[in-house]
Protein backbone atom coordinates (compact mmCIF):
# COMPACT_ATOMS: atom_id res chain seq x y z
CA UNK A 1 0.00 0.00 0.00
CA UNK A 2 2.70 2.53 1.05
CA UNK A 3 4.45 1.67 -2.75
CA UNK A 4 1.24 1.94 -4.16
CA UNK A 5 0.44 5.90 -2.71
CA UNK A 6 4.09 7.15 -3.28
CA UNK A 7 3.68 5.79 -6.84
CA UNK A 8 0.77 7.55 -7.28
CA UNK A 9 2.09 11.65 -5.56
CA UNK A 10 5.16 10.75 -7.05
CA UNK A 11 3.89 10.44 -10.73
CA UNK A 12 1.62 13.29 -10.12
CA UNK A 13 4.82 15.58 -9.88
CA UNK A 14 6.37 13.85 -12.73
CA UNK A 15 3.03 14.21 -14.66
CA UNK A 16 2.67 18.39 -13.81
CA UNK A 17 6.26 19.14 -14.15
CA UNK A 18 6.03 17.01 -18.26
CA UNK A 19 2.68 18.97 -18.78
CA UNK A 20 3.13 22.43 -17.53
CA UNK A 21 7.09 22.94 -18.01
CA UNK A 22 7.59 20.42 -21.13
CA UNK A 23 10.20 18.51 -19.07
CA UNK A 24 11.81 17.31 -15.63
CA UNK A 25 10.20 13.76 -16.25
CA UNK A 26 13.48 11.32 -16.38
CA UNK A 27 15.38 13.79 -13.60
CA UNK A 28 11.93 13.40 -11.48
CA UNK A 29 10.87 9.92 -12.09
CA UNK A 30 14.32 8.15 -11.57
CA UNK A 31 15.19 9.63 -8.24
CA UNK A 32 11.60 8.85 -7.26
CA UNK A 33 11.27 5.70 -7.97
CA UNK A 34 14.93 4.66 -7.09
CA UNK A 35 15.19 6.70 -3.66
CA UNK A 36 11.72 6.55 -2.74
CA UNK A 37 10.18 2.98 -3.91
CA UNK A 38 13.37 1.18 -3.63
CA UNK A 39 13.93 0.40 -7.32
CA UNK A 40 17.32 -1.02 -8.76
CA UNK A 41 18.83 1.45 -10.89
CA UNK A 42 18.63 -0.20 -13.88
CA UNK A 43 15.26 -1.13 -13.57
CA UNK A 44 14.05 2.55 -12.98
CA UNK A 45 15.62 4.12 -15.62
CA UNK A 46 14.07 1.71 -18.05
CA UNK A 47 10.61 2.16 -15.60
CA UNK A 48 10.84 5.69 -16.61
CA UNK A 49 11.39 5.53 -19.55
CA UNK A 50 8.07 4.22 -20.36
CA UNK A 51 6.24 6.68 -17.65
CA UNK A 52 7.65 9.33 -19.66
CA UNK A 53 6.75 8.01 -23.23
CA UNK A 54 3.10 7.59 -22.40
CA UNK A 55 2.86 10.69 -20.22
CA UNK A 56 4.44 12.71 -22.93
CA UNK A 57 2.72 11.07 -25.76
CA UNK A 58 -0.49 12.26 -23.86
CA UNK A 59 0.53 15.98 -23.00
CA UNK A 60 2.04 16.44 -26.86
CA UNK A 61 -1.67 15.86 -27.95
CA UNK A 62 -3.17 18.69 -25.65
CA UNK A 63 -0.31 21.03 -26.65
CA UNK A 64 -0.62 20.11 -30.66
CA UNK A 65 -4.04 20.55 -30.37
CA UNK A 66 -3.50 24.18 -29.11
CA UNK A 67 -1.31 24.63 -31.89
CA UNK A 68 1.59 25.15 -29.40
CA UNK A 69 4.01 21.98 -31.23
CA UNK A 70 6.74 23.30 -34.07
CA UNK A 71 6.68 19.89 -35.90
CA UNK A 72 9.34 20.66 -38.20
CA UNK A 73 11.61 21.80 -35.92
CA UNK A 74 10.83 19.35 -33.53
CA UNK A 75 11.45 16.44 -35.97
CA UNK A 76 14.68 18.32 -37.10
CA UNK A 77 15.82 18.55 -32.98
CA UNK A 78 15.25 15.36 -31.94
CA UNK A 79 16.33 13.38 -35.40
CA UNK A 80 19.81 15.22 -35.22
CA UNK A 81 21.13 14.18 -31.73
CA UNK A 82 20.02 10.45 -32.19
CA UNK A 83 23.61 9.61 -33.25
CA UNK A 84 25.33 12.04 -31.17
CA UNK A 85 23.20 10.77 -28.02
CA UNK A 86 24.86 6.87 -29.13
CA UNK A 87 28.36 7.50 -29.37
CA UNK A 88 28.34 9.96 -26.01
CA UNK A 89 26.61 7.07 -24.60
CA UNK A 90 29.31 4.47 -25.28
CA UNK A 91 31.87 7.30 -23.57
CA UNK A 92 29.90 7.92 -20.27
CA UNK A 93 29.86 3.95 -20.09
CA UNK A 94 33.88 4.74 -19.52
CA UNK A 95 33.58 8.24 -17.19
CA UNK A 96 32.58 7.99 -13.47
CA UNK A 97 29.12 8.47 -12.40
CA UNK A 98 30.25 11.39 -9.90
CA UNK A 99 31.73 13.46 -12.56
CA UNK A 100 29.10 12.49 -14.71
CA UNK A 101 26.55 13.55 -11.89
CA UNK A 102 28.39 16.78 -11.49
CA UNK A 103 28.76 17.49 -15.14
CA UNK A 104 25.07 17.26 -15.65
CA UNK A 105 24.25 19.76 -12.73
CA UNK A 106 26.82 22.22 -14.11
CA UNK A 107 25.21 22.36 -17.26
CA UNK A 108 21.61 22.32 -15.50
CA UNK A 109 22.80 25.42 -13.84
CA UNK A 110 24.12 27.01 -16.58
CA UNK A 111 21.08 26.51 -18.66
CA UNK A 112 19.10 27.79 -15.87
CA UNK A 113 20.53 31.33 -15.56
CA UNK A 114 19.90 31.39 -19.09
CA UNK A 115 16.46 31.09 -18.84
CA UNK A 116 16.46 33.63 -15.97
CA UNK A 117 17.94 36.00 -18.69
CA UNK A 118 15.66 38.58 -20.33
CA UNK A 119 14.29 36.40 -23.49
CA UNK A 120 14.97 37.74 -26.57
CA UNK A 121 11.92 38.10 -29.19
CA UNK A 122 10.76 35.23 -30.97
CA UNK A 123 12.43 35.20 -34.69
CA UNK A 124 9.37 35.43 -37.26
CA UNK A 125 8.73 32.24 -39.46
CA UNK A 126 9.52 28.98 -39.01
CA UNK A 127 13.14 28.24 -37.20
CA UNK A 128 16.20 27.12 -39.90
CA UNK A 129 16.99 24.00 -40.55
CA UNK A 130 20.69 24.43 -39.86
CA UNK A 131 20.07 25.82 -36.64
CA UNK A 132 17.54 23.45 -35.26
CA UNK A 133 19.68 20.47 -36.44
CA UNK A 134 23.13 21.70 -34.91
CA UNK A 135 20.84 22.36 -31.98
CA UNK A 136 19.51 18.87 -31.58
CA UNK A 137 23.06 17.30 -32.12
CA UNK A 138 24.85 19.46 -29.29
CA UNK A 139 21.52 18.44 -26.90
CA UNK A 140 21.67 14.91 -28.42
CA UNK A 141 25.63 14.77 -27.00
CA UNK A 142 25.06 15.91 -23.86
CA UNK A 143 21.89 14.34 -22.96
CA UNK A 144 24.02 10.76 -24.02
CA UNK A 145 26.68 11.83 -22.40
CA UNK A 146 24.94 12.54 -18.89
CA UNK A 147 22.15 10.35 -18.93
CA UNK A 148 18.91 12.32 -18.14
CA UNK A 149 18.05 16.21 -19.09
CA UNK A 150 16.09 15.97 -22.48
CA UNK A 151 13.16 17.94 -21.42
CA UNK A 152 15.35 20.18 -18.99
CA UNK A 153 17.70 20.66 -21.42
CA UNK A 154 15.56 20.67 -24.49
CA UNK A 155 13.36 24.13 -23.10
CA UNK A 156 16.04 26.51 -22.99
CA UNK A 157 17.40 25.68 -26.30
CA UNK A 158 13.92 26.07 -28.21
CA UNK A 159 13.55 29.19 -25.96
CA UNK A 160 16.76 30.95 -26.22
CA UNK A 161 18.78 29.32 -29.19
CA UNK A 162 15.82 28.61 -31.46
CA UNK A 163 13.76 31.82 -30.46
CA UNK A 164 10.62 29.85 -29.93
CA UNK A 165 7.79 31.53 -27.81
CA UNK A 166 7.84 29.95 -24.20
CA UNK A 167 4.98 27.74 -24.61
CA UNK A 168 5.79 26.50 -27.91
CA UNK A 169 9.29 25.82 -26.71
CA UNK A 170 7.12 23.32 -24.29
CA UNK A 171 4.68 22.14 -26.82
CA UNK A 172 7.69 21.26 -29.10
CA UNK A 173 9.73 19.69 -26.18
CA UNK A 174 7.13 16.68 -24.98
CA UNK A 175 7.88 15.75 -29.28
CA UNK A 176 11.27 15.58 -28.39
CA UNK A 177 10.92 13.63 -25.09
CA UNK A 178 9.20 11.15 -27.00
CA UNK A 179 11.21 10.74 -29.71
CA UNK A 180 14.16 10.41 -27.19
CA UNK A 181 12.36 7.96 -25.25
CA UNK A 182 11.04 5.27 -27.35
CA UNK A 183 14.85 5.01 -29.14
CA UNK A 184 16.17 4.80 -25.78
CA UNK A 185 13.27 1.93 -24.83
CA UNK A 186 14.35 0.38 -28.25
CA UNK A 187 18.08 0.61 -27.03
CA UNK A 188 16.96 -1.08 -24.05
CA UNK A 189 14.55 -3.96 -25.95
CA UNK A 190 16.14 -7.43 -25.01
CA UNK A 191 18.26 -6.11 -21.70
CA UNK A 192 16.27 -8.70 -19.52
CA UNK A 193 15.26 -5.92 -16.70
CA UNK A 194 12.98 -7.39 -14.38
CA UNK A 195 10.01 -4.20 -14.28
CA UNK A 196 7.46 -4.08 -11.36
CA UNK A 197 4.11 -3.44 -13.29
CA UNK A 198 2.52 -2.81 -9.87
CA UNK A 199 3.99 0.67 -9.58
CA UNK A 200 3.98 0.98 -13.38
CA UNK A 201 0.96 0.96 -14.27
CA UNK A 202 -0.43 3.66 -11.29
CA UNK A 203 2.64 5.73 -11.37
CA UNK A 204 1.82 6.34 -15.22
CA UNK A 205 -1.66 6.49 -14.93
CA UNK A 206 -1.25 9.44 -12.13
CA UNK A 207 1.51 11.05 -14.44
CA UNK A 208 -0.77 11.19 -17.49
CA UNK A 209 -3.56 12.93 -15.09
CA UNK A 210 -0.83 15.43 -13.47
CA UNK A 211 0.40 16.30 -17.14
CA UNK A 212 -3.74 17.63 -17.72
CA UNK A 213 -3.22 19.44 -14.81
CA UNK A 214 0.04 20.77 -15.23
CA UNK A 215 -0.93 22.08 -19.20
CA UNK A 216 -4.09 23.39 -17.29
CA UNK A 217 -1.85 25.28 -14.85
CA UNK A 218 0.65 26.18 -17.78
CA UNK A 219 -2.37 27.98 -19.79
CA UNK A 220 -2.98 30.87 -17.15
CA UNK A 221 0.60 32.27 -16.62
CA UNK A 222 2.44 34.10 -18.91
CA UNK A 223 5.64 33.55 -20.80
CA UNK A 224 7.81 35.09 -18.93
CA UNK A 225 5.95 33.23 -15.48
CA UNK A 226 6.76 29.60 -16.94
CA UNK A 227 10.38 30.63 -18.20
CA UNK A 228 11.11 31.72 -13.66
CA UNK A 229 9.68 29.00 -12.76
CA UNK A 230 11.16 26.48 -15.52
CA UNK A 231 14.65 28.11 -14.42
CA UNK A 232 14.09 27.56 -10.61
CA UNK A 233 13.24 23.80 -11.21
CA UNK A 234 16.14 23.51 -12.72
CA UNK A 235 18.34 25.24 -10.42
CA UNK A 236 16.86 22.85 -7.58
CA UNK A 237 17.45 19.71 -9.61
CA UNK A 238 20.94 20.39 -10.02
CA UNK A 239 21.01 21.59 -6.28
CA UNK A 240 20.02 17.90 -5.61
CA UNK A 241 22.10 16.16 -8.10
CA UNK A 242 25.91 18.03 -6.61
CA UNK A 243 24.24 16.99 -2.92
CA UNK A 244 23.73 13.57 -4.02
CA UNK A 245 27.39 13.56 -5.97
CA UNK A 246 29.27 14.44 -2.95
CA UNK A 247 27.38 13.35 0.21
Amino acid sequence: MTALILALVAGAVVGLALGGLGGGGSVLAVPALTYLIGMPPAAAITASLIIVTLTSVTALTGHARDGNVAWRTGLLFAAAGIVPAMLAGTVAGHLPQAGLTIAFAGVAGVAALRMLRPAPAPAAGEVRPVRAGAAGAGLGAVTGLLGVGGGFLAVPALARVLNLPMRRAIGTSLLVITINSIAALGARAGAGVQLDWSVIAPFTAAAILGAWDGKRYAQRLSGNTLRRLFAYALLVVAAFMLADAFI
